[in-house]
């Protein structure tokens, strides 16, 4: 069966919208195929942003990196059609210690996903902000990257890093690894800063940068804490638009190709 393409999200940079772009990306795309969001944060905020109990869950995608039972066996329904969640746990901080000793400890998200992303069309990862193990995992594991850049000063050096773990990891560890693209977040169009930053990222990597972008909204920041996409909790707001938007663009650079 083929699978369909795993998608990373991720920066290393904390704060930028990566957990947000996640869970709204996966609930806009879920409207039309079945989507697999697997949550790899220690904080676990993308569970808890569909409504699921960290605490609470049985098996995480903890058991399945360190091997103590398969992914497919942590997977559960969100509560929406055709949107699975691969729930986090606090317990995934300390994976981070335990796969330093293991063999091949950068490829087993990839072995993980390996029996069931057949199962679903888009595979979407929620990363921690940092380029530590668990982000590589799913850097190994992916086949495309979205990198969310907030909208503030210094932005670039951050992206310039990233290009840079990219290139790494396709020279060593993973050669199908293609940047989507960036999306710039937290946009406020009452700063002059913001308008630059999109500006001068665009200029720089004009065909790498999405036309979508993210504005900084109550709603977006609210939605979390009622454990709800922003599709479900304020459907009209300006931040559930762009979502929208950028699930469509995310579809015509060929995320179902």
């Amino acid at each position: 069966m083929t699978r369909g393409k795993i998608l990373a999200v991720a920066n290393q940079k904390g704060g930028v919208g990566k957990t947000t772009t996640a869970v709204n990306v996966s609930a806009y795309l879920a409207l039309g195929v079945r989507v697999l969001l697997v949550d790899l944060d220690p904080q676990a905020n993308a569970t808890s942003s569909l409504g699921l109990d960290p605490n609470g869950v049985e098996l995480s995608t903890y058991d399945a990196l360190i091997g103590q039972a398969p992914l497919r066996e942590a997977i559960v329904n969100s509560g929406r059609p055709q949107l699975d969640l691969a729930p986090a746990s606090r317990a995934l901080a300390g994976a981070q210690v335990e796969l330093v000793e293991m063999v091949d400890r950068e490829q087993r998200l990839k072995s993980a996903l390996g029996e069931v992303a057949g199962g679903y069309e888009v595979v979407l990862i929620d990363c921690p902000p940092s380029l530590g193990i668990l982000t590589l995992n799913a850097l190994v594991a992916a086949d495309l990257l979205l990198a969310p850049v907030q909208c503030e000063y210094l932005a670039l050096e951050g992206v310039a890093q990233l290009m840079e773990t990219i290139e790494l990891i396709r020279a060593t560890l993973n050669p199908r690894l293609e940047l989507l693209g960036m999306l710039m977040t937290m946009y406020d169009p009452r700063t002059r800063l913001s308008g630059q930053v999109v500006d001068e990222v665009r200029r720089h990597f004009p065909d790498r940068t999405f036309e979508t972008v993210i504005p900084r909204s109550v709603r977006l920041s609210e939605a979390p804490s009622y454990g709800k996409p922003v599709l479900e909790y304020e459907p009209t707001s300006r931040g559930a638009s762009a979502y929208a938007d950028l699930a469509q663009e995310l579809i015509q650079r060929g995320l179902l190709r």
